[in-house]
């Protein structure tokens, strides 16, 4: 998540030194955060830093733990630097885009996790990671075609799955994402490809607030006998946690967010150039 304050930060003149820049963007962070009563900051550390092509340009995400309201909150924020000053927002003037978009971390060999194929060749050279809702209306229909790209390219490609419900849109997807998690692991094969080739919106809504309506709509398309303590178990739960933390460490926020060999695809078309 990215941690939003009440106080908005602009440009500001500071004593940055090029030796010394990581260590002054932690103690500006601190600065800012503090200035907000609700949050108390427990740590700050440099999460990236990355080059700009702008000359002497740096962007940074830093890794905040802190306490708000009582709860321990692990978030990111993006800042931007030349040494001089030191903005939360940088725009290219010739596209008018945000450098926030170029702000995003690669990823790291653990994605590749062999439990989490869902398609293709684990060892192939080009790999795909999916970050998905199965009631989120965009990936409905992209991730079935995703996977039958895959599938005509399976020994040339990986396809990867992660769990990451979001449910301030979708409450419902919270209890679905479970009995997909349980279905797996009862050994119900291909059950990705098979859960997003069901209209659920038909069966119920996706602001569904009563978990047996979902619990039966999915034992009747699958023929399972599925309960909710079936799907409470820690286990089930530990994966789920497991899956939205990975997509929070690399910034993902929407679904279906999408990498291509470790690097996010914002036209989410790059997977048509693999395997060819």
């Amino acid at each position: 998540m990215i941690l939003k304050l009440l106080i908005p930060i602009v440009l500001l003149a500071s004593i940055l030194n090029a030796n010394d820049m990581e260590d002054k963007i932690l103690e500006f962070e601190e600065k800012r955060f503090s200035q907000n009563p609700r949050i108390e900051v427990n740590d700050l550390s440099i999460f990236m830093k990355k080059e700009l092509s702008q000359k002497g340009w740096y962007g940074f995400i830093v890794n905040i733990k802190a306490t708000m309201a009582g709860n321990n909150v692990n978030a990111k924020d993006i800042v931007f630097s030349n040494g001089k000053v030191i903005t939360s927002e940088l725009f290219n003037l010739e596209t008018g885009k945000s450098l926030k978009d170029i702000m995003t971390p690669k990823l790291t060999d653990k994605y590749y996790d062999k439990k989490r194929l869902i398609a293709g060749n684990h060892n192939a050279k080009d790999k795909i990671v999916i970050f998905s809702d199965p009631l989120c209306p965009f990936c409905m229909d992209y991730v079935p075609d995703v996977i039958k790209y895959v599938k005509k390219h399976e020994d040339k490609i990986a396809l990867y799955y992660y769990h990451f419900p979001l449910l301030a849109l979708h409450l419902a997807a919270a209890p679905l994402v479970k009995l997909m998690v349980k279905a797996k692991h009862d050994g119900i094969e291909n059950i990705e490809e098979k859960m997003y080739s069901v209209f659920w919106d038909e069966k119920f809504s996706s602001k569904e607030k009563d978990e047996s309506v979902i619990i039966d709509a999915f034992n009747k398309v699958f023929k399972t006998l599925y309960t909710k303590e079936d799907i409470d178990s820690k286990k089930i739960n530990e994966e789920i946690f497991e899956d939205v933390s990975m997509g929070e460490n690399v910034l993902v926020q929407g679904t279906p967010t999408v990498f291509i060999n470790g690097e996010q695809d914002k036209t989410k078309l790059k997977y048509e150039e693999l395997g060819k």
